[in-house]
């Protein structure tokens, strides 16, 4: 059997590399590249490594056939709901970081078979997609073929409305990686996902948060905030004041927010994942963490990485 050669760039808590071990397939991990020192931490602790925290910048890949490399660079100035600013190359916001792998890849003796890209459906708006063709643009003079499209984890057992754009780039001319193909599987009830007993804290208590809430249920016009029925929405870093992923109504008025538990259910990690990173991040008996909130939301929904690397694993074995 092949093993696959992998190199993750802003590597996060490694959903590639859970991915990877969900779906049995032999890697071997030759890099990790994450500049937070918190997501090395829970990296380290997930899959038994030993890494330091190091940023893309100057980094060089080693002198070796890697048949996979993974980078979700920064979103942050791409998102609809951020600032905007884009990830023009010299720009210097972060979601300009994504030229950093470029500039690796033109330095790289050998180059990286695959390269797979995700980051949020913002950058094909108006104002971003010169960047995301640039990066095309880049990859093609590099010798890569790419194919890209927005997959929704929705659709890949999942109840949590997320899309985002993936894209797939093979060193040759013919990429033959198909979306169209990838396996989907329908998304079970959200109740499955939930925890039974929620502490105290999760409940939304702020007099204004509850009358927003409220008023909002009223209107067609609910403006940023949902209530969580069959699935949730986007699970953001936050989830404080009105996050993004939405509320659980609890009735006679209460409402609660989504644990970090339920957070990483919805990303695709497991309890037993959970619980090794709350050996680093102790739980507090009336404060949220924030760190294991925000890994979450930055995160990488893995049964959508499962479809796309066991396809790119079918044609490795198929060459």
């Amino acid at each position: 059997m092949k093993t696959l050669t992998i190199v993750e760039l802003f590597g996060g808590i490694g959903a590639l590399r859970k991915a990877l071990l969900n779906q049995e397939i032999p890697h071997q991990l030759i890099d990790y590249v994450e500049i937070d020192r918190n997501c090395v931490k829970s990296y380290n602790v997930l899959y038994n490594e030993n890494f330091i925290p190091q940023s893309v910048k100057g980094y060089s890949l080693p002198n070796m056939q890697i048949d996979l490399l993974m980078h979700g660079s920064p979103c942050q100035d791409f998102s609809r709901s951020g600032l905007k600013r884009g990830g023009k190359r010299g720009s210097y916001t972060r979601s300009s970081l994504l030229f950093e792998t470029i500039l690796i890849l033109k330095n790289a003796v050998q180059k990286p078979k695959w390269v797979v890209w995700e980051n949020v459906v913002g950058v094909l708006d108006k104002k971003m997609k010169p960047t995301f063709e640039a990066y095309l643009t880049e990859l093609e003079y590099l010798g890569y073929t790419s194919c890209y499209w927005i997959l929704d984890s929705f659709d890949f057992g999942i109840p949590q409305k997320r899309k985002r754009i993936f894209v797939v780039s093979y060193l040759g001319r013919e990429n033959q990686f198909d979306f169209s193909k990838l396996e989907r599987t329908q998304a079970p009830a959200i109740e499955e996902f939930l925890e039974c007993k929620v502490a105290e804290k999760y409940t939304v208590t702020q007099p204004s948060i509850l009358k927003y809430i409220e008023k909002a249920c009223q209107s067609i016009f609910t403006a940023r905030v949902h209530i969580i029925q069959e699935y949730c929405y986007t699970i953001s870093t936050k989830q404080t004041r009105v996050p993004n992923a939405g509320f659980i109504r609890l009735g006679t008025g209460k409402y609660r927010y989504l644990t970090e538990r339920e957070c990483f259910r919805l990303m695709g990690f497991t309890d037993k994942d959970f619980n090794s990173l709350r050996t680093i991040f102790p739980e507090k008996i009336s404060k949220k963490s924030s760190i294991l909130y925000k890994q979450a939301g930055n995160s990488i929904v893995v049964p959508v990485l499962e479809a796309i690397v066991k396809q790119i694993y079918q044609k490795e074995l198929n060459s």
